[in-house]
């Protein structure tokens, strides 16, 4: 998971300052609708689900008034109506793809994922056929200057609220709990006053699979289409973040 979270934590730097922030926006708008109409209304105080969009929103630094209007809208009868979908596949060298969205029409969503598979030498398969090679966490993502007690407490606090893993890079350090304790780990953050940057549901894979670093970006290419694509709001995939990569993809950045 070490290079998992190296990775993210580079498209953590870059997403801040890149023109994907209007892409940003529109996932967590939808994750705020989602969150209002499945998770029990508009007030965050009753609706975990909701607190957390709204976390997930100020870490890609929506403004409180744009969140707020989000909120309002998704209480109203003009409501966009959203459906979750997921669909599997492989790109190039085998690599295992993931891809979940937020969409109002299926039948265009399906036919753009169909099509970024075909044309860029993967193919999409059927639902499930995927599921035995990711592990489904929770992990969270802090800026360590929100930490105000030492680093050893802390991780003393964070294994008490259901961290199996804890990794640190640079200024973030990344915190991995098992799926069931999402909740839990929410809930200590809350205690402990500190907002994560963000808080996601996502699928580690149990085996990566390492290519050499032109195949690789090939890889990271593919899944940077997908996630140019508004219905998409999480790709995961099984390719190993090495080093070599890392090196490569920052030297671009």
């Amino acid at each position: 998971m070490a290079g998992h979270s190296k990775w993210a934590n580079i498209k953590h730097r870059k997403g801040a300052q890149d023109k994907k922030r209007a892409k940003e926006f529109t996932r967590a708008i939808k994750d705020i609708t989602v969150a209002v109409k499945e998770g029990g209304g508009p007030d965050p105080e009753s609706n975990p689900g909701l607190r957390n969009a709204i976390s997930n929103a100020k870490g890609v630094n929506m403004p409180k008034d744009t969140i707020e209007r989000a909120i309002k809208k998704a209480s109203g009868a003009d409501a966009d109506n959203y459906e979750t979908v997921t669909f599997e596949g492989y790109g190039p060298n085998g690599i295992a793809i993931f891809v979940e969205c937020t969409t109002d029409n299926t039948n265009r969503t399906v036919a753009a994922v169909r099509s970024i598979f075909s044309k860029n030498g993967g193919n999409l398969g059927t639902n499930g056929s995927l599921e035995f090679l990711f592990d489904k966490k929770g992990v969270f993502v802090i800026e360590r200057e929100k930490i105000e007690m030492n680093l050893e407490e802390f991780e003393l606090e964070l294994i008490e609220g259901g961290a199996t893993k804890i990794e640190k890079e640079g200024d973030l350090i990344t915190i991995y709990t098992d799926f069931p304790d999402f909740g839990l780990m929410s809930s200590k953050l809350e205690t402990l006053e500190i907002e994560p940057k963000s808080s996601t549901v996502q699928r580690i894979p149990l085996n990566s699979v390492e290519l050499s670093v032109s195949d690789a970006k090939k890889i990271l290419d593919l899944v940077e289409k997908f996630e140019d694509n508004d219905d998409v709001q999480n790709v995961f995939h099984n390719l190993e973040i090495t080093d070599e990569l890392v090196a490569e993809m920052e030297k671009e950045g």
